[in-house]
C-alpha cells in the first residue's frame, strides 16, 4: 500500500507548488488547495508586462493616423476605453482563487457546459491565432529593424521564445512578467519623454468627429477587454483566502496604466511625420536617438515575447476548457506548441499589410467580448446569493445546461455587428446612413446580450 507525499502539517504536498522551472500540467481541472500558493500582488506586473509593447502603442497611433482625432481627444477615448476593460478584469480575476479554474471553464455557468464550447473555442482562436500574430509580427519588425535580420527569421525566432515560456506553464509566466516588468517600463517611460518633446500636441486632428473617437474607445476598449477572457487563467493558484480586494485591484490597474501611458505615448507619436516608407516600428523610433531607439526597439520585442506568452498559454486554457476527450499526449503543452504554430502561419500571412489588419483586428475583438461580457456578467449578479460549493459542482457537471446564455450571446452578436459594425470592408447599417455613429458595436452587443440573458435567465432559469 502506499500513501500520498505530505508535508509537516499532515496534508498532500504540492507536486507544482511554486516551482518556478517546471512543466505545468494542469489544466482546465480546479487547483487542490496544497497546490495554492502565490499573492494577488504578482496580478500586478503580470498584467502590466504584456502591455507595455508595441501593439499598445499602436492603438494611439490608429486613433490619430486612422481616426482623425487630436490628440487630446484620442487621449480621452483611449482612457475611458481602457478603464472600462480593466475594471471588468479585476472582477473576473476574482473567479481564479473562489473557483481554481480558467477563466472559459468558469463560462460554463453562462453557456452551459456544452454551450461553452462557442465561446471557449472563439477565445482560443482570438489569443492563439489573432492576438499571437499580431504581438509576434511588431516584435519581428523590431527585430528586423535592430539587426537587419530578414522579417520572417525575425518573426521564426520571437515565436519560438513566447513557445517555450507559454509550455514551461504558469509559474514561469508569472516569474517572466515580473522581471520583465522594469526593463519595460523604465524603457517606454524614456522614450516617451523623447516623444512627448517632439510631439505636436496642439494640432486638431483630422476631423474625426463623434465617429472617430467611438472608433478609438472600441479599439482601446477591445483591446484591454480582450485579456478579460483570461482573467482567471493567472489567479487560479492563489489561496482561496487570498484578499478579495487586492485580487480585484491589482490585475485591474496592471492593465489600466501600462495600456493608458504606452497608448497615449503612441498617440503622441502619431503627431511626429515619420520617415518615408518606415515599417511601423521604425515609424514610432524615427525620431529617437539611436541608443534609445535600439532600447525601444528591444523593448518591443521583450513586450510582444510577454504578452505572447499568456496569449498562447491562455489559447491553451480555452482549449482544455472545451470539455473534449483528448489523447493523454495531447495536455496543455502541447497545445501551446500546436497553438503557437497556428499564430506564427497567421503571423507569416499578416506581414505584408500589418497595419490594416491590425485595425480591423482590434475591432473584431470587442464584437465578441461585448456580447460575452453581456452575459458573464449578468450571469455573476444572478449567483451572488448561491454558495461557492454549490456553484462548484456545475463545473464538472456535463449534464448542466445553460441555453438563455449562449441564446443571449448570439442575439447581441446578430443584432450589434450587421446593423452598427464600421469596418474597412464592412459597414453596417446604421454608420451607413450615419457616419457620426462611428462604430458602437460592442456597446450595442453588450447592452443586447445583457438584457436578452437578464430576461431569459430570470424567467427560464439556467436548467433551461
Amino acid at each position: 500500500m502506499t500513501t500520498a507525499p505530505a508535508d509537516s502539517a499532515g496534508t498532500i504536498a504540492p507536486e507544482y507548488g511554486d516551482k518556478v522551472i517546471a512543466v505545468e500540467t494542469a489544466g482546465s481541472e480546479p487547483i487542490p488547495d496544497a497546490e495554492r500558493h502565490g499573492s494577488p500582488r504578482q496580478l500586478l506586473w503580470t498584467w502590466a508586462s504584456p502591455n507595455i509593447e508595441f501593439a499598445t502603442v499602436y492603438i494611439g497611433v490608429i486613433s490619430v493616423l486612422f481616426f482623425g482625432l487630436s490628440f487630446w481627444q484620442a487621449t480621452a477615448a483611449l482612457l475611458l476605453g481602457t478603464g472600462l476593460g480593466a475594471l471588468t478584469h479585476g472582477i473576473l480575476s476574482l473567479d481564479g482563487p473562489r473557483f481554481g479554474v480558467p477563466q472559459m471553464a468558469i463560462g460554463r455557468f453562462s453557456f452551459g457546459y456544452r454551450g461553452n464550447v462557442l465561446p471557449a473555442g472563439v477565445n482560443a482562436l482570438v489569443a492563439g491565432v489573432g492576438w499571437f500574430a499580431v504581438n509576434s509580427v511588431s516584435a519581428a519588425f523590431a527585430l528586423n529593424t535592430l539587426t537587419g535580420l530578414r522579417p520572417l527569421p525575425s518573426l521564426l525566432l520571437v515565436v519560438a521564445a513566447e513557445i517555450v515560456i507559454g509550455f514551461i506553464g504558469h509559474n514561469f509566466v508569472h516569474a517572466f512578467e515580473k522581471y520583465a516588468f522594469p526593463a519595460l517600463a523604465v524603457i517606454f517611460l524614456l522614450a516617451g519623454v523623447w516623444t512627448f518633446k517632439e510631439a505636436d500636441l496642439g494640432g486638431s486632428g483630422a476631423g474625426g468627429g463623434i465617429g472617430g473617437f467611438l472608433l478609438a474607445f472600441s479599439a482601446a476598449w477591445g483591446y484591454a477587454a480582450g485579456w478579460n477572457p483570461g482573467a482567471s487563467d493567472y489567479s487560479r493558484y492563489l489561496p482561496r483566502t487570498a484578499s478579495r480586494l487586492t485580487t480585484a485591484v491589482y490585475p485591474a490597474v496592471g492593465l489600466f496604466v501600462s495600456i493608458a501611458v504606452v497608448s497615449v505615448i503612441g498617440a503622441a507619436s502619431a503627431t511626429i511625420v515619420a520617415p518615408q516608407n518606415a515599417t511601423p516600428t521604425a515609424a514610432f523610433t524615427g525620431h529617437l536617438p539611436g541608443w534609445l531607439s535600439d532600447l525601444v526597439l528591444l523593448a518591443i520585442i521583450l513586450g510582444a515575447v510577454s504578452a505572447n506568452a499568456l496569449n498562447v498559454y491562455s489559447s491553451a486554457m480555452s482549449i482544455t476548457s472545451l470539455g473534449l476527450k483528448l489523447p493523454p499526449w495531447l495536455g496543455r503543452g502541447a497545445i501551446v506548441v500546436l497553438c503557437g504554430l497556428a499564430g506564427t502561419a497567421a503571423a507569416w500571412a499578416s506581414l505584408a499589410d500589418a497595419g490594416h489588419a491590425y485595425e480591423a483586428f482590434l475591432l473584431v475583438i470587442a464584437y465578441w467580448v461585448g456580447p460575452w461580457l453581456g452575459v458573464v456578467l449578468v450571469e455573476r449578479w444572478f449567483q451572488a446569493r448561491t454558495p461557492d460549493a454549490d456553484l462548484s459542482g456545475r463545473l464538472s457537471d456535463h449534464s448542466f445546461s445553460n441555453r438563455p446564455g449562449i441564446t443571449a450571446l448570439l442575439a447581441g452578436i446578430v443584432v450589434s455587428v450587421p446593423l452598427f459594425s464600421n469596418q474597412e470592408k464592412y459597414v453596417g447599417w446604421v454608420p451607413d446612413r450615419w457616419p457620426s455613429f462611428g462604430d458602437i458595436t460592442c456597446l450595442v452587443g453588450f447592452a443586447v446580450s445583457a438584457g436578452v440573458y437578464a430576461a431569459l435567465r430570470g424567467r427560464l432559469g439556467s436548467r433551461a
